[in-house]
C-alpha cells in the first residue's frame, strides 16, 4: 500500500511515544544478513518511486521502497548503471535496503563501494524528524558525511527515506577471460594486473580457475585481451557467471556450511582454512564455506590484516560481525545515541546494545 513520508514519520513518532523498537524492512531480501531482526515491523515498500532522474547529470533520486530492478531498468534505457553492481538476493529488493546493507557486487574493486556513489539521503531520525544530508550533486561540502555513514549501518541510525545515487555509463564493450592457474599464482597475477592500466572490472578465482572481466571502450578491451591471453568466454555464459557470483546462485555458494565474508588486503597470501574458498576483488574479498570454529577463522583473518563476517549462517550465537576494539565501539555508541537516542531503530542488528 502506497504511503507518504509523513506516514513513515508518524509510525516512528508513535513508536517513540510507546517505547517500541522498530524493525525497518523493505522486501526482506537481506534479513539473513546481520544479527536477527527485532522489533515491530515498519514496512518501507509503500514509500516508492523515482523522485528525479536526469541522465545528463548522472544522478538518480528514489524513495526507499523503490525496487532495484525498476531503477536498473530505467538506467539501462539511457545506457547507464549502478556501477557498484549491487546484489539483489531477490526480485523485490529495494534501494533503501541496498544502501542500508551497503553490499556491492563484482565491480566494486574497480568502480567503488555503495557509499562512494551515495550523494545524499533523506533520513527520519530517532526524534521522528526528517533530515536531509548531502544533495544531488557530485561535490559535497566538507564535514561529517552522514549520507555515507548510513551505508552499511543496517538501519540502526535511522530510516533511509530517500537516496540520491551517482550513476555511470554502461561500458561499450565487455569480455571475460578464463585462466587455469593455482590460487597463489592467481593472487600474484591479479595484484600485478591491478597496478597496470588495464580495464579490469571483476575477478573471481575458485578451484584452479581464474575469471577476469574487462570493461570499457572496444579498443581498450581488445588490446587487453591480446595482452592477457586466456580463454575467452561466450558473452551469455559470462553474464550468467557474473550474475551467479553477485546473487550467490553460483554452485560454490550451495551447501549448509556457514558462508564467511573475509575482507583482506589484496596481497594477503592464500588462507589455510578448512572448507572451500572463492576469491573476488583482486584478492581483497575471500568467500569461505566452512564450519570451522569461529575463533579459528577470525584469527586467520586478523593475522592476514583483515576481518571476517559470518555472512550466511544458521548460528549467530558468537556474533555476525567481528568484535570492535573498545575505542571504535565507543564511537559507534555515540553515533547511535546522537541519531537514535532511544534506540528504536533495528536494535542489535549489528552489535548487541546498539
Amino acid at each position: 500500500m502506497a504511503c507518504e513520508l509523513a506516514d513513515l514519520q508518524q509510525q516512528v513518532r508513535e513508536a517513540l511515544a510507546d517505547g517500541r523498537p522498530l524493525r525497518l524492512r523493505g522486501s526482506g531480501a537481506k534479513d539473513f544478513y546481520g544479527e536477527a531482526p527485532a522489533g515491530d515491523l515498519l514496512d518501507t515498500r509503500g514509500y516508492a518511486g523515482v523522485v528525479a532522474y536526469e541522465p545528463t547529470e548522472l544522478v538518480i533520486t528514489a524513495r526507499c521502497g523503490t525496487r532495484l530492478v525498476e531503477i536498473e531498468s530505467l538506467l539501462a534505457g539511457s545506457g547507464q548503471m549502478l556501477a557498484f553492481e549491487p546484489p539483489h538476493f531477490g526480485p523485490e529488493a529495494t534501494v533503501g535496503g541496498c544502501v542500508a546493507a551497503g553490499l556491492a557486487g563484482p565491480r566494486r574493486a574497480a568502480a567503488g563501494s555503495v557509499r562512494d556513489f551515495v550523494l545524499g539521503v533523506t533520513l527520519i531520525d530517532g526524534h521522528a524528524e526528517v533530515m536531509k544530508f548531502g544533495g544531488q550533486v557530485m561535490k559535497n561540502v566538507a564535514g561529517y558525511d552522514v549520507s555515507r555513514l548510513v551505508c552499511g549501518a543496517l538501519g540502526t541510525l535511522g530510516l533511509i527515506a530517500e537516496v540520491s545515487l551517482k550513476v555511470l555509463p554502461r561500458p561499450f564493450e565487455e569480455a571475460t577471460l578464463l585462466f587455469h592457474i593455482g590460487e597463489a599464482r592467481a593472487l600474484e597475477q591479479l595484484n600485478q594486473w591491478g597496478g597496470q592500466p588495464l580495464p579490469l572490472s571483476a575477478s573471481a578465482f575458485h578451484d584452479g580457475t581464474l575469471c577476469v572481466r574487462l570493461s570499457g571502450a572496444a579498443a581498450a578491451v581488445c588490446a587487453a585481451r591480446q595482452r592477457l591471453g586466456g580463454e575467452p568466454i561466450d558473452a551469455a555464459q559470462a553474464q550468467e557467471f557474473w550474475s551467479g557470483i553477485r546473487e550467490q546462485t553460483d554452485p560454490f555458494f550451495d551447501g549448509a556450511e556457514t558462508l564467511w565474508r573475509l575482507s583482506l588486503p589484496s596481497v594477503a597470501a592464500p588462507l589455510d582454512l578448512p572448507g572451500r574458498q572463492l576469491v573476488e576483488w583482486g584478492g581483497a574479498l575471500r568467500w569461505l564455506k566452512s564450519d570451522a570454529p569461529v575463533g579459528q577463522i577470525r584469527a586467520a583473518a586478523t593475522e592476514a590484516g583483515g576481518h571476517a563476517t559470518r555472512f550466511r549462517s544458521q548460528e549467530r550465537a558468537e556474533g555476525v560481525f567481528q568484535p570492535l576494539p573498545a575505542a571504535l565501539l565507543a564511537i559507534h555508541r555515540r553515533l547511535k545515541l546522537a541519531l537514535d537516542p532511544k534506540g528504536i531503530f533495528n536494535p542489535g542488528r549489528m552489535y548487541p546494545g546498539l
